[in-house]
């Protein structure tokens, strides 16, 4: 599907030349403002196309145990700023486990992205 239009730079003032990491990725006002209503939505098209749910197997202390967890990638620090925020007005916990990924594993917070973000299609 394609779509041409001389307005799609006012719905999405983001998109420009280069790479994302390389220019800044700012919301506008108003979209700051659907984002700061909707995170569940805003966070589910980040984990969609940047992110996972898998398994994570831990052995400690000679027992072995999986439980879920959700990761987030992304070179952009601006886009990563943006899902850390969206989780945060979802009142999940995250951790940064490197310099451009993060991590939701705490129980409740991955039963909220459960809720909100669902399988991939």
């Amino acid at each position: 599907m394609q779509s041409y239009g001389v307005h799609w730079p006012c719905l999405l003032p983001q998109h420009g030349p280069g790479k994302k990491h390389e220019r800044p990725i700012v919301l506008a006002d108003w979209q700051r403002e659907i984002v700061a209503a909707h995170p569940g939505d805003f966070v589910r098209g980040l984990f969609h196309s940047d992110g996972c749910r898998v398994a994570n197997r831990v052995t400690a202390h000679g027992r072995a145990y999986v439980y879920p967890r959700y990761m987030f990638s992304n070179e952009s620090a601006d886009i990563m700023g943006l899902c850390q925020w969206a989780l945060d007005l979802l009142g999940a916990a995250w951790r940064m486990n490197r310099r451009n990924s993060l991590s939701v594993a705490r129980r409740e917070a991955v039963a909220a992205l459960d809720r909100h973000v669902g399988p991939k299609s």
